[in-house]
């Protein structure tokens, strides 16, 4: 029976022998972790964001107004439209103003002819008195005649040039260049001196932010916004990721404050459209490591600190939120676990 056993034995010794890694695998790893880089633990300061939505609005939108008051006679601009300045986008009519005209130009011409008869009476009166055939009191009658007419003929024509004046106003102009929001009335319509044509927005579009007024002691301007969410990918080349607040309202709404935070590439969106954005508030100082020193193991977050002497050791940490840096490298915020000097080695 002790025959059978030993061919059994030898064999099973054999696989063994195989199964065996080989020392230079065993040794392998240690090599590695020899050349692994290492990283020091440092304070930065990092901005704390808060997630808000904005509108974009123009930095100001300018009614066209009529100048006189009429009918619009001809509109050539509609919502959505973009016009320049000085466009006339309107033209309103009034048919007081041409009979007026009329009766300017009639008027015109009846003290034209009246100041030509009394050129005439002075040329003849200045004959006669250099002949001494007239008084001087003759002389200066008829010269005084002659101003009067001169004086009629001025003021009508003065008058005649303030109802060709009023005529060419009914051309509504675009204050400034931009895009038509609003166009309020039609073709026919009965309008007022002053009444709105059209709302014109400038085309210095901004981002109007809202937020809580416990942030407005917190909120400065030069302070840094990003554009999240889909409209970056949406549109091709279009909006920056980053902007900076430009200008702070001083009034407080309905307990929020507002703010305009100027980011290039809006010129594409809806003025009104809301776009997600992160606004810097405040700014800590933290502890922060590039997230390729962080392992994690069954949920818990470990890290190999590198002791003086060499020794190294795994470390238990808390891990806080996740940024993405310059380069495009993501650096995790580090709660407790480490100290500031800290060298840590990759895993």
């Amino acid at each position: 029976m002790a025959r059978p056993v030993l061919p059994l034995i030898a064999a099973f010794a054999c696989l063994a022998a195989a199964a065996a890694p080989p020392a230079q695998a065993q040794e392998a790893p240690a090599e590695a972790s020899a050349s692994e880089a290492t990283f020091t633990v440092k304070s930065v300061d990092v901005v704390d964001w808060k997630a808000v939505f904005a509108t974009v609005e123009s930095q100001n939108v300018t009614p066209a107004r009529s100048r006189i008051g009429g009918t619009v006679a001809r509109l050539t601009v509609d919502e959505g439209d973009r016009v320049s300045a000085g466009q006339a986008i309107a033209v309103v009519t009034d048919e007081k103003l041409s009979l007026q005209e009329t009766g300017a130009t009639a008027e015109i011409r009846a003290l034209e002819a009246a100041r030509a008869n009394a050129q005439i009476e002075l040329e003849r009166a200045k004959k006669l008195f250099a002949d001494g055939f007239v008084a001087k009191a003759r002389l200066d009658t008829a010269q005084t005649a002659f101003d009067q007419a001169d004086s009629q003929l001025s003021a009508a024509r003065a008058n005649r040039s303030v109802i060709s004046q009023q005529e060419r106003e009914g051309e509504v102009i675009a204050p400034s260049a931009g895009i038509v929001l609003n166009v309020p009335v039609v073709e026919g319509a009965v309008v007022t001196p002053g009444e709105t044509i059209a709302q014109i927005a400038v085309e210095n579009y901004v981002l109007r932010v809202s937020l809580p007024e416990r942030h407005s002691r917190d909120l400065t301007v030069g302070a840094p916004v990003r554009v999240t969410g889909a409209e970056l990918s949406d549109k091709e080349g279009g909006v920056a990721e980053e902007g900076r607040i430009i200008r702070i309202y001083p009034q407080i709404a309905d307990g929020r404050v507002f703010a305009d935070a100027y980011v290039e590439g809006l010129g594409d969106y809806f003025v009104g459209e809301r776009v997600r954005v992160l606004v810097g508030t405040t700014t800590r100082k933290t502890l922060v490591a590039p997230a390729g020193f962080i392992s994690t193991r069954f949920g818990v977050d470990f890290v190999t600190v590198e002791h003086e002497g060499g020794e190294k050791r795994e470390v238990v940490i808390q891990r806080g939120r996740s940024t993405l840096t310059a380069a495009g490298e993501e650096d995790v915020e580090i709660l407790s676990g480490v100290f500031e000097g800290d060298k840590l080695v990759k895993p």
